[in-house]
């Protein structure tokens, strides 16, 4: 399962940010994961249970956007919503276009606690 070593570099990436912020606390996590990113989202909603156990983001909300794939015809210019790279345009049956949205894999904001 890919998305454990995943989930293990989300949590890096957050502990360093928190360390920049001189905190060792974070409350709530943000991530973007487009359908086309190759990550099976129950299998990171679990890593990132698992991972987070004994971290800094043990008591943390996470949150994850799931982005729908979206693509634009090559032939016709017309933008559309895709589940499959084979997918073809709704418009002219166009098998040519261009992924535009949905490969994403990342961290959209972390709220990071004071210490004070």
């Amino acid at each position: 399962m890919h998305e454990f070593s995943i989930a293990m570099s989300i949590i890096e990436i957050a502990e360093t940010e928190a360390k920049k912020a001189s905190s060792n606390r974070i409350s709530m996590m943000e991530l973007d994961v487009g359908t086309m990113a190759g990550i099976e989202y129950y299998a990171l909603d679990t890593a990132l249970e698992m991972a987070t156990k004994h971290t800094i983001l043990e008591n943390a909300k996470i949150v994850v956007n799931k982005l729908q794939a979206r693509a634009i015809c090559s032939d016709c210019n017309n933008e559309f919503d895709i589940s499959s790279i084979t997918d073809e345009c709704p418009v002219c049956d166009g098998l040519f276009h261009e992924v535009i949205r949905g490969k994403e894999l990342k961290i959209k904001s972390i709220v990071v606690e004071s210490d004070n």
